[in-house]
């Protein structure tokens, strides 16, 4: 764990809660500054709350209350909304995206940077942002990359990519993990209505998480 800067790349807000929250409460907790550079609002989600609370005018304008809220529950001190639209990250001119990425990079300074594995995300934005990222830390000397962990989400990640690099186990930080999910309200609220059952295998998903290492 032992980290200079941490920066974590992701389209949406709850991608940094839902992902590496455990982990990112780690860092924060032992002092090591976390950046988020969330390029979207998700301002085209489907999930209004429940019951619903939001309409589409105002969705953008409470995930992004949310995610503020999550990101202090989180100890993230430093985020950073880029402003892309929602479902449209793959359109982006890809030059202008990797460029506005790299320039984090080249601010912050990350020993380590944290994003989806390209193609192994749920739909196009995880696969367009985790490309870029890749794509930005690409352009540094070999000397001068930052370690870069991976989320993969897919069904046949592991058939793919192996077995994952690093499991953490964040047991000691799920109660902070499972506030910052809840902070994102208008995207959560139901699955926390379910079942014992439901929570239970829940609470086995949220306490390990997985990442692969992406190699150059």
């Amino acid at each position: 764990m032992k980290e200079k800067h941490v920066l974590v790349v992701f389209p949406h807000p709850d991608d940094e809660s839902f992902g590496p929250g455990g982990t990112i409460a780690e860092y924060s907790h032992l002092g090591i500054p976390v950046t988020y550079a969330c390029l979207t609002l998700g301002e085209m989600g489907r999930n209004m709350g429940t019951p619903p609370f939001a309409n589409r005018e105002t969705l953008p304008y409470l995930r992004k209350v949310e995610l503020n809220e999550a990101c202090t529950i989180l100890g993230i001190n430093d985020v950073r909304m880029l402003g892309y639209r929602d479902k449209t990250v793959e359109f982006e001119d890809e030059t202008k995206l990797i460029e506005s990425i790299k320039a984090i990079i080249d601010e912050v300074k990350p020993s380590l940077i944290i994003t989806h594995y390209p193609g192994h995300g749920v739909h196009p934005d995880h696969d367009a942002t985790g490309h870029a990222t890749v794509e930005a830390v690409r352009l540094l000397s070999e000397e001068d990359r930052p370690k870069v962990y991976c989320m993969a989400i897919t069904n046949n990640r592991e058939k793919e990519l192996g077995k994952p690099d690093v499991i953490h186990d964040v047991s000691h930080f799920f109660d902070v993990k499972v506030a910052a999910i809840k902070a994102h309200r208008s995207q959560t609220e139901a699955i926390f209505k379910e079942n014992k059952d439901q929570k239970a295998r829940l609470k086995k998903w949220l306490t390990e998480e997985q990442f692969w290492i992406y190699r150059f």
